[in-house]
């Protein structure tokens, strides 16, 4: 329950004292009377002192209610003071709350103007960029390439605003003036924590990301705008058999080369072609690699003139023309930079070594941009081996320069730790690339793994990577900063 205000008491107590000052005004004037009364009657007697003396008593009866009277009236007007001043007190405090009140609303209103006014300009940037999106993909499917001749193109992929990413035209691509240093990792160039943590440690940033994809994926055009945005050259390993399938086996019948020439997978190279001309960005495409070999199933034969997965002698040249047809067809050669590239010849049967065997291979000089090499120091190590980039490399090389005059790239290399001579090796691969008879190799990209595999029968886990130890590392620093070796040496973040 709440308590009586001020003003309620303050009535209350002035009705009390006003009745009693009533009373005490009457009680006054009647003795006033009847002392005059009285005076009038014997006040010349001789014997009115005693009269005079009961008027002055009387007198000092009436003092008292004076006095009190007088008390009264100063209570009162102290609270009357008291009202006035709570009263204006608490009208301050109402001015006070109703000018609050209206700064809060004045601050309320510009608050919503200036989000009208935000919310208006994003909308007017979202219809600039649909507008030149818009542009883009009209200019795209008119010309049927958005990027060959500019270099330049648009993430396909994000959440709606992003910074146009831009390549180099693609005939620089593919005739570059510095070589290429690649490294395939883990996740790049979707995740690029372990890229960038390699780089860090070596000190120069690779302008070339090498990736995986197989056939059961769609083209995947975030990783060719994740590369670009980064300024690195996206080189994808293009497998005909699913991502996750093993490398234990060179057998999936359903991706044999017959029925890939046959037709059964050209909706599927249609829709890739034309995904890749609407990403308008240029890419480096290295179809079914290490095809001399004897471990994948778009392999011809066993080594011992039985077929694998089903296919042909022949096959191989006519599947890479086929996809390779399909794609010119869509416009998408203008962005792609076909890499032809075998194994090394080294460790191959006898069968795939001859002559002719790696030449029946090639699609041709009018299907191929780039020639390639797989190659790594890997055990177990012949007696002959001495641990250098030409008894790695020479063999090979001599191969592909006698079949086409076509750049050169080392697409995928790295070596063991296994025996201790990786620092070497390293060594050595740096120094020849600053041979003059090597000017044709244009760059390479480093396999930047630890990994178990099966090599000529025996399972053996072999850590690739660049930074395997303190003494690899050094020398690869050391060998790719040589500025004879042509490298450009962007500083890693």
């Amino acid at each position: 329950m709440s308590s009586p205000s001020i003003s309620t008491k303050a009535s209350a107590w002035w009705s009390q004292s006003r009745s009693r000052a009533q009373a005490t005004a009457a009680a006054a004037i009647l003795l006033t009377a009847t002392l005059v009364g009285i005076s009038a009657f014997v006040w010349e007697s001789p014997s009115s002192a005693p009269l005079r003396q009961a008027v002055a008593d009387a007198a000092e009866a009436v003092t008292p209610y004076a006095a009190q009277n007088t008390e009264l009236r100063r209570n009162l007007q102290r609270a009357t003071q008291t009202i006035a001043s709570q009263k204006g007190k608490m009208t301050a405090m109402q001015s006070e709350a109703l000018a609050a009140q209206a700064s809060t609303a004045k601050q309320l209103a510009t608050a919503q103007q200036q989000a009208a006014s935000a919310q208006s300009q994003l909308n007017s940037v979202k219809a600039q960029l649909a507008a030149a999106n818009a542009k883009s993909a009209a200019g795209s499917k008119g010309s049927g390439s958005s990027a060959s001749g500019s270099g330049s193109g648009s993430s396909g992929s994000g959440g709606g605003t992003t910074t146009p990413i831009t390549a180099p035209a693609r005939s620089d691509l593919v005739s570059p003036t510095s070589r290429y240093y690649g490294m395939y990792t883990e996740q790049a160039p979707f995740n690029w924590a372990t890229f960038d943590a390699t780089s860090a440690k070596v000190g120069v940033a690779p302008n070339l990301v090498g990736y995986f994809s197989g056939w059961d994926e769609t083209f995947r055009a975030n990783a060719v705008t994740r590369a670009w945005a980064q300024g690195r050259m996206p080189m994808m390993t293009w497998e005909s058999r699913p991502i996750n399938a093993g490398n234990d086996s060179n057998v999936a019948p359903e991706y044999s080369l017959p029925k890939i020439i046959g037709g059964d997978f050209d909706a599927y190279l249609h829709q890739y072609a034309k995904d890749i001309v609407a990403t308008g960005l240029p890419l480096a495409i290295r179809l079914d690699h290490e095809m001399n070999g004897i471990w994948y199933p778009w392999s011809e034969t066993d080594g011992q003139g039985k077929s694998i997965n089903g296919n042909n002698v022949g096959d191989y040249v006519k599947m890479w023309r086929h996809v390779h047809d399909i794609f010119q067809a869509e416009g998408a050669n203008d962005l792609v930079i076909w890499v032809w590239a075998p194994n090394i010849v080294n460790n191959l049967p006898a069968t795939h070594k001859v002559d002719g065997y790696l030449e029946n291979l090639y699609p041709g000089d009018g299907y191929v941009d780039w020639v390639g090499l797989s190659g790594y120091l890997r055990p177990p190590y012949k007696a002959d081996n001495d641990f250098s980039f030409d008894y790695t490399f020479k063999p090979s090389l001599d191969k592909l320069r006698a079949i086409t005059k076509k750049p050169i790239i080392l697409a995928e290399v790295g070596a063991s730790e296994t025996g201790g001579d990786k620092p070497k090796w390293v060594t050595s691969f740096f120094e020849a690339l600053g041979r003059p008879e090597n000017d044709d190799i244009i760059g390479f990209s480093w396999f930047n793994l630890a990994i178990t595999t099966y090599v000529e029968g025996v399972r053996a886990t072999n850590d690739w990577r660049i930074d395997s130890r303190a003494d690899t590392l050094s020398a690869f620093i050391a060998g790719l900063t040589r500025p004879e070796d042509r490298f450009t040496l962007t500083p890693a973040p």
